[in-house]
């Protein structure tokens, strides 16, 4: 049996892990929907049509587990977390309400857009997919700003123990929210380009090479290329503020245990906080003194600057961050190989088997990568739920019996992945639908009889 405060952790780290798969997929599926739409009404190329309709049943399947799984959150942040709720509530309930009218917004554009095919005009459709991926990236935006707030709390003050004097505009806009919203929304992209391009590269090294799937694995490294050189030049600013203010969370992801001036960079290695050292990890000097304040001369403060009980976990989040970066840096390179090489095959999409197996790899390992980066950000935070304010210890509920709620919920959502699969599966083998395109719109006959298909 684990302790009621590891059975909670326990319980909605394994929410947000499944969660934030469909929160990834929810602001990167839609603008690849809103993309392949434009292209075939502006080429009336009906390949892109084609594809358009594949990846919205996708979408529409994604967006119900997604709400299902959000909403399970939405109770277990007031049934495990009481403490956090009363404390927060009124400071920080405004993004989370202003979530909720995007989360609508998004579900009624979503409906429009699913259910107006043969009822609105091809541009009219076109144009209901901006509400849903702009609204979908203003969900993330709403609720990442909520979290930040957890990181560096603003908009309020403490008087004879009650939250008084709320601004509940720098509470959304306090200092991390521009740092930690830009992080997660590009990670989403990073995320979708290289998992969808995953899918078409699979197909592609089975033999389906025609123009349906070269559309597909093209457009999707298109935006993986795109976003991920983004993503690590926002990572670089993001450990420039934390290096400000976050400084316990710096020192653990760099396994930096000892105040010092020219500290290194510890690329991979185990964090050992009962030795202090990073045991088997490759040093750079001064790298990252450089990376803290562009001097290699920079003082870094170590763990010994904090009272140990305010120490997060070294061994994970140092582990957990290596992994992030990790990841990150593989799949920029596969997409730099990729592209480089279609520049120099005049524009022939590379159909190398490593390459194609390094763009399946980069799918799983991008989100893979979020779900770290996700560890870092919580798992650095610790002891506390909201920095400074609130422990984790004293924010967890007293109700008994969260060894057997956590075993529950993990139950569905281990059924709501396999309903998951097999739905997407269901799709992946549905035949493809037959497009005309023309000035006045497009015409499109779904098949009657399922095959195997992709």
């Amino acid at each position: 049996m684990m302790p009621d405060l590891l059975a909670a952790r326990a319980q909605m780290g394994t929410s947000l892990a499944f969660h934030i798969i469909f929160s990834v997929l929810g602001v990167g599926v839609p603008l690849m929907l809103c993309i392949s739409e434009g292209l075939a009404l502006r080429t009336k190329n009906p390949v892109w049509m084609m594809l358009t309709r594949r990846w919205a049943r996708a979408a529409a399947i994604l967006f119900a587990i997604g709400a299902v799984s959000g909403t399970i959150l939405s109770f277990e942040l007031g049934l495990l977390w009481p403490t956090y709720t009363r404390f927060a509530g009124a400071v920080v309930g405004l993004p989370f309400l202003l979530e909720g009218f995007a989360f609508f917004t998004e579900a009624i554009f979503l409906g429009l857009y699913l259910y107006g095919w043969d009822r609105l005009s091809a541009r009219a459709h076109w144009l209901c997919s901006f509400p849903i991926w702009i609204s979908g990236m203003a969900s993330a935006w709403f609720i990442v700003s909520a979290n930040s707030w957890m990181n560096t709390p603003a908009g309020f003050v403490i008087k004879n123990g009650k939250v008084v004097d709320i601004n509940p505009y720098q509470a959304i806009f306090n200092p991390s929210t521009p740092f930690e919203t830009v992080h997660m929304i590009l990670a989403s992209y990073v995320a979708t380009g290289f998992g969808m391009a995953a899918v078409y590269a699979f197909a592609y090294l089975r033999g389906k090479r025609d123009e349906y799937y070269r559309k597909g694995l093209m457009l999707a490294m298109i935006l993986a290329l795109v976003a991920t050189p983004l993503q690590l030049i926002s990572g670089d600013f993001n450990a420039r503020f934390l290096y400000v203010y976050q400084p316990v969370k710096f020192a653990a992801m760099e396994g930096v245990f000892r105040t010092q001036s020219g500290a290194p960079i510890s690329i991979g290695g185990l964090a050992d906080p009962s030795t202090g050292q990073v045991k088997y990890a490759l040093e750079i000097p001064d790298a990252l003194s450089v990376l803290a304040d562009y001097n290699p001369n920079t003082v870094v403060k170590g763990l010994d600057q904090f009272p140990r009980e305010d120490w997060p976990n070294s061994t994970l989040v140092h582990t957990s961050f290596d992994g992030m970066v990790g990841s990150g840096m593989f799949a920029l390179l596969v997409a730099l190989v990729f592209w480089g090489l279609f520049l120099l095959k005049k524009r022939t999409l590379p159909s190398n088997r490593w390459l194609l197996w390094g763009v399946i790899l980069a799918g799983p390992l991008s989100f893979l990568a979020v779900e770290l980066g996700w560890m870092v950000t919580e798992l650095g935070r610790q002891p506390w739920t909201i920095y400074g304010y609130l422990r984790t210890k004293d924010a967890v509920t007293t109700a008994p019996l969260l060894n057997v709620s956590f075993l529950v919920f993990s139950l569905i959502y281990v059924l709501l992945a396999v309903a998951l699969i097999w739905l997407l599966l269901k799709v992946a083998r549905r035949p493809l639908p037959q497009v005309t395109l023309s000035e006045e719109g497009y015409d499109v006959k779904e098949p009657e009889i399922e095959k195997v298909g992709v």
